[in-house]
């Protein structure tokens, strides 16, 4: 009978421990995800999907692992999947976990130097790190690959006017609202262009 007192005193305690784990993770989720929302800068471009309407399984029990194991950085090395690397540095993005962003967006690049989208999330990365100059020239090398891009060259006016160098702040900003069809990017353009001094 001891033994069985043990084992479930044991498993309550357990149970305990992983439920108040899992409600850290998700609060400070979600009120990471509500501090990137509200901030007046660019950000990165993921595609909305039914997966990502709803709650994320997958994430959360990433994120559970990630404050469950210190082995993190050997985990980002084992990864050969695309998706699973665009997936995950999206979550890093999002957590502000600004460097393991940049080391998987450079790794992305491995598999696809011609995305003009992972070069725009790689940029304002790197910019978050206080790498600017790392960040235009990613946002340079995107804009090259595909000048018509509006998102890169909103990032690129962001990155500038952070940096102090209105005249490039102007002149991407200005671009960003004479190109494309994405309203919201155009507005943002706008209000900086605005706030220029």
């Amino acid at each position: 009978m001891p033994k069985n007192v043990r084992f479930w005193t044991a498993l309550l305690i357990f149970q305990f421990a992983f439920g108040f784990v899992v409600f850290a993770i998700t609060r400070d989720a979600y009120q990471t995800d509500a501090d990137v929302r509200t901030s007046s800068a660019p950000a990165i471009n993921t595609t909305p999907t039914v997966e990502n309407s709803a709650v994320n399984w997958d994430e959360m029990l990433s994120m559970a692992d990630r404050a469950l194991s210190n082995s993190g950085a050997s985990a980002i090395a084992d990864l050969t999947d695309p998706r699973e690397i665009t997936r995950r540095a999206d979550a890093y993005f999002s957590t502000q976990e600004y460097d393991q962003a940049a080391m998987l967006y450079e790794r992305l690049l491995g598999f696809d130097p011609q995305n003009v989208e992972v070069h725009n999330n790689l940029g304002i990365t790197l910019q978050y790190l206080g790498r600017s100059d790392e960040a235009r020239r990613w946002l340079r090398q995107g804009i090259d690959i595909d000048p018509s891009n509006q998102r890169i060259w909103l990032t690129l006016g962001y990155v500038a006017s952070e940096t102090g160098d209105t005249q490039t702040a102007r002149e991407a900003l200005t671009k960003a609202t004479q190109l494309g069809s994405d309203d919201s990017i155009r507005a943002s353009a706008q209000r900086m262009l605005d706030a220029l001094p």
